[in-house]
């Protein structure tokens, strides 16, 4: 049997297996990166690759460093400041948390983010005594969606530029992605105030709880507190400085360094930084990762592609081909990595825009964009896994919330990109 078929075969029975949760997500995930190794679709010294994946190891010392925040009251104490100058208001959180993400993510890396800001979120939400699951999941999509303001917001954006340099045609400027970067955050957080949040889960979850016992139990050692938080503001320092500024430590190794500093310094205890660690979100991730390149590897993407231009026939008009390729775009990067994606879209993009004798600039933004809605998965990003365990969140939790935001960003660009990018 064809790899490419094989893949999809594997893909497919994971899908049902996320969805149903027959069988742990965690457990899943790593079943499918075996299953890839076993069929040769991978090398079977790939198969746990993932495990090593520097945003897995991103993911361990952020969990420290957040666990570091809780010991020493740092993050309680912030989320009852927010809490005073915004009040204990769902909307009024919802919205102060969603615009600061956003802007944060333009310029910096969503995951480093969702990462830093995960457990401030829990300690205003522990103060509010709002579930944390009401405003986790708000934050990881507006870590996704702020990205798309910049070219340096998301690697999609990068992606789509170099294959425009590739083709001798304009390539966009560095802001110019903010005329649908910034209408889509703004349609993402008035959707997720207004609607949205009828989607999410409203029970007070174990994680609430284990937050109040810490509340209780912390020391409230000022110094202990000065040190969580002088690590965690260079830490974030760093990741917004580390693109540019080459000698300085990678997003991955900056988290690493403050989880080891967290525990020099007695924030918290060596064993109570393994037990910060939420375990679920590092296997489900690192599992992921053999997945998507076996999709890749295999041609399984490709075939999707293929199949999806072949059903709009010779002639499809623009804007028609620019729907059908964000859609595309769209599913893929649910389970690809947006990088992925992108990167297989944009020179398939650039022909057939160029075949119809249109522009390219309309289906480059349509497939980039797309590729950073992956919402309705917790495997699509980064910033979705990472608040799956704290949230508490099953997969139907993303679908569900997931897929209308999909559809109201897929309108909101359909409306908005043809305007600013004319086909012809």
């Amino acid at each position: 049997m064809d790899p490419a078929v094989q893949t999809l075969i594997v893909l497919a029975v994971m899908a049902v297996l996320f969805v149903t949760e027959i069988i742990p997500l965690a457990i899943t995930s790593m079943g499918g990166a075996i299953a890839v190794g076993l069929l040769g679709i991978i090398p079977r010294s790939q198969v746990f690759s993932g495990l090593s994946n520097s945003t897995v190891v991103l993911f361990a010392g952020m969990f420290v460093i957040g666990g570091a925040m809780f010991h020493t009251g740092l993050a309680q104490k912030i989320g009852i400041t927010v809490v005073e100058k915004a009040g204990k208001s769902e909307n009024a959180l919802m919205f102060s948390l969603m615009a600061v993400t956003a802007v944060m993510s333009s310029v910096l890396s969503n995951t480093g983010t969702a990462a830093a800001l995960l457990p401030v979120v829990l300690g205003i939400c522990a103060a509010a005594k709002i579930p944390a699951s009401r405003q986790l999941m708000p934050m990881a999509f507006a870590a996704s969606i702020g990205g798309i303001i910049t070219l340096v917001g998301t690697p999609p954006n990068i992606i789509a530029n170099g294959a425009l340099q590739a083709a001798g045609l304009r390539q966009f400027g560095f802001f110019e992605f903010a005329w649908i970067g910034i209408p889509l955050t703004i349609a993402a957080i008035l959707f997720m105030m207004l609607i949205g949040k009828r989607f999410l889960p409203k029970h007070i979850l174990s994680a609430d709880v284990e937050v109040e016992e810490e509340v209780e139990n912390v020391s409230n050692d000022p110094k202990k507190m000065l040190y969580a938080g002088i690590i965690l503001l260079i830490v974030v320092i760093d990741m917004a400085l580390s693109a540019s500024i080459k000698w300085l430590p990678s997003l991955s190794m900056a988290a690493i360094i403050g989880a080891i500093l967290c525990v020099l310094t007695g924030c918290l205890k060596e064993k109570e930084a393994y037990i910060s660690i939420d375990w679920v979100t590092i296997f489900l991730f690192a599992g992921m990762m053999p997945v998507a390149t076996a999709m890749d590897k295999s041609g399984a993407g490709k075939l999707i592609a293929d199949t999806v231009i072949a059903i709009m026939g010779d002639n499809p008009s623009p804007y028609f081909a620019t729907a059908v390729l964000f859609l595309l775009s769209c599913i893929l990067t649910q389970f690809m990595s947006n990088t992925a994606s992108c990167a297989l879209l944009a020179p398939i993009g650039i022909a057939i825009a160029q075949g119809m004798g249109a522009s390219p600039h309309a289906v480059l933004m349509a497939i980039a964009v797309a590729a950073s809605c992956a919402f309705a998965t917790p495997v699509g990003t980064p910033p979705n896994t990472i608040v799956l365990g704290p949230g508490e969140y099953s997969f139907m939790d993303y679908v569900k919330a997931g897929i209308p935001l999909i559809v109201v960003c897929f309108v909101v660009s359909l409306v908005i990109i043809p305007m600013v990018w004319p086909f012809f």
